[in-house]
Parts: C-alpha cells; structure tokens; sequence
C-alpha cells in the first residue's frame, strides 16, 4: 500500500543553508529513499520556489508567511500566526494522510478541531519557548528584548497546550526531557539528519587559523562572535576568522580593527565548508541551551579542533569529541594550546564512533516510518 505524507515546513527548505533546514532537507531525501510519497507544503517569504524539491516530493505547495503587524495574534505566538493559512488547512483536509509538522512554527493544524482525529507529528527544533528566553536575555535592543520577552511567555502556554495533541519528536535529550517531564508530551528520540556527503575522514596537516561560524543577524550569534573578538583575540595573537550571513557594521568594523581577525559576509556554501575544512580550531561558544547546534555537527564531521561552551554542546552526545571551555581565560588558554595540536588519528577515530551511532539518516527515515505507520 503506498504511504503518504504531508509534511509542513516553517521555511522553504532549500538552499541548504540554515541551521534547520539541514534537518528538514536530509529528511525529505531519506523518506523519499523509503518509497515514502511526500505532500510538502512550505512558507516563502524571500527564497522563492525550489525546483530542487520536486525530485523527492510527489507535490510542493507555497504559501505567504504573514510577517509584521498581519502577522501578530492575541492567542497564538508570532511564529505561529504569521503561518495560520486557511489555504494549507483546506489543502490538508483533502485526504486523510498523516500530518508532519517541523518546528513548533508550523503546528497551527493541530490546534484545529478539523484535525484531531487525524495522525499529528510536530518535529521540534528546539523548546521554543526556551529559546525565546534565553534570546530575551542577550537582546541587542530594547524592542527586541520586548518582542522576544512576550513571545516566550506566549510560547510557554502554546507548547503547553500542543503537547498533548500530537506525537513529538526531538533533537537532543534535554530537549526530549522539557516536553516529557514539564509539558507531559508522548516523545521519541530522533537525530539530526545530516547531509549526505558528510564523512569523518582524516584531517591532515594544520590550519591557518581559528574560525567562529553562524547566522550573524542573530542577536545571540553577534553577541558570541562580539565577545570571542573582545574578550580572546585581542589577547590571543592567532588568526580568527567569523563568517557568517549579514553580519552588522558595527560587527564588521571590530572583526577588522585588528591586524589579525577578520570578517567573511555572506560566504556561498562552498566557501564555509571550505573555511570549516582549512581551521585548526573551530570555536563555537554559544548562548543558548536548546536544540543541537548545526554548525558544531558540520564542524565536527568537516573541521579540525572543536572548543565550545557548555551551552553548545548540552546534552547532544557530542562532548567526547569537543574541547569545553567556559571563561574567556578559559577559552584563551586551550585556543593556544589547540592551535598547535596536530589533529590525531585516534581523535578521527573517537569521531566516527560517535558519529556513526549518533546520525544515520536511513536509520532515522525507517524509524519515522515506524512510527507513523506501523511496522508493516
């Protein structure tokens, strides 16, 4: 019999280029692999229509995000009234298929009572309301501070309500322990899907340099990239590297005030993997405790040394294989030491174990399979 899908995606899921996309896209491509017949719909709102995505869907349907004021509510978070679209509910309720929604942004369907007898599967990429929080709390500007403040307030009762509603799926155990424990949820461990060509394989010879990666719009991300420019190297006298999309001026004048940091906006694909290749050491302090960190995966599988924070690699089974620091001096230190470690074979080893066991996306697709449908 054949199986069908609707899948909800916050974002259109391609290029591949965000952090949650990765997950998004590598699932697309795993199920399909599985015979799985896959209905996508997804939110534009500036990456415009994929061709790419028809290979792996029997259909993709587009719908506007309702951003700024069209998009505020007084009973549902921002993230996920701006994506309340009666056109996807009328397209849903077309067939019974069963319904996956990713990310806490796309689950406005299960708070519908058309679909409640229907089979719900919310994918989450991060307790949201946690997130929300902690990006209250490392706000650059006061109205930021205000919208991520009542956004997580709101966000807190909306998960609270959605989790009896479907069946959940997270990243990472910290996140699977918040739904099970605090909001009650029906939860099953899922790992990250990875891109296919991902490979541990041997990294031979040194880096030129330290490398800070991420989305530089981000509050949280300028903060860590700000802090790492003000609080490491201008002690630390080794070549760093941030890049990273739509980093600030103000970002950009510090990463260039010294003779030995530097800033790469916008780099294409092929140029991060590149630079993530050509690190010594990949430096990736975080600020926020939820979900798993993409580009620590990607540094993981494609970098030399990883040093990180406790906050980045919370309870994501990848601390064997990073280096954690916590204080600036802290961060000072093994920057200096790391810099002039060879990356060994027994290290390469280490990360295959862990890797292997941790991310296996036809593993995963026959898991979700499962899950859905029964083991039939």
């Amino acid at each position: 019999m054949e199986k069908h899908l609707h899948i909800i995606s916050y974002t259109v899921p391609f290029p591949v280029n965000q952090g949650g996309i990765y997950d998004v896209f590598y699932k697309l491509k795993a199920l399909h692999a599985q015979g799985i017949h896959i209905h996508l719909h997804c939110f534009d709102y500036g990456r415009g229509e994929q061709p790419e995505l028809n290979q792996y869907c029997s259909s993709v349907y587009y719908y506007q995000r309702f951003t700024g004021h069209k998009g505020i509510s007084t009973s549902l978070p921002y993230i996920v009234a701006s994506r309340k679209n009666e056109e996807l509910l009328q397209n849903l309720l077309k067939d019974q298929y069963p319904i996956l929604m990713e990310g806490v942004h796309s689950t406005y369907p299960i708070m519908d009572e058309r679909f409640k007898n229907r089979g719900l599967f919310v994918r989450l990429h991060n307790v949201e309301y946690q997130y929300y929080q902690e990006l209250c709390q490392h706000a650059g500007s006061a109205f930021r501070k205000l919208y991520y403040k009542r956004e997580s307030l709101m966000l807190k009762a909306y998960e609270r309500k959605i989790a009896s509603k479907g069946i959940f799926w997270g990243m990472t155990e910290a996140d699977d322990e918040v739904y099970r424990k605090e909001l009650g949820a029906d939860i099953e461990h899922l790992p990250l899907y990875i891109p296919d060509n991902w490979v541990i394989e041997e990294k031979k010879g040194m880096g030129t340099y330290c490398l800070y990666h991420g989305d530089l719009s981000v509050d949280t991300n300028e903060k860590a990239a700000t802090w790492l420019l003000e609080k490491v190297f201008s002690k630390a006298q080794i070549p760093f590297v941030i890049a990273g999309q739509n980093p600030s001026r103000k970002l950009e004048e510090l990463a260039h005030s010294m003779g030995h940091t530097c800033l790469v906006a916008n780099p294409s694909e092929r140029e991060m993997q590149d630079m993530i290749a050509k690190a010594q050491v990949n430096i990736l302090p975080s600020y926020t405790n939820t979900g798993i960190k993409i580009k620590l995966v990607n540094a993981i599988f494609n970098g030399r040394h990883c040093l990180v924070n406790k906050a980045t690699v919370n309870h994501s089974g990848l601390e064997p294989v990073c280096h954690v620091a916590e204080s600036a001096d802290e961060f000072i230190t093994q920057t200096e030491s790391l810099f002039s470690t060879p990356f060994s074979k027994e290290a390469t080893a280490l990360r295959k174990d862990i890797t292997s066991r941790l991310f296996n996306n036809e593993r995963n697709a026959r898991k979700q399979v499962g899950w859905i449908w029964g083991n039939t």
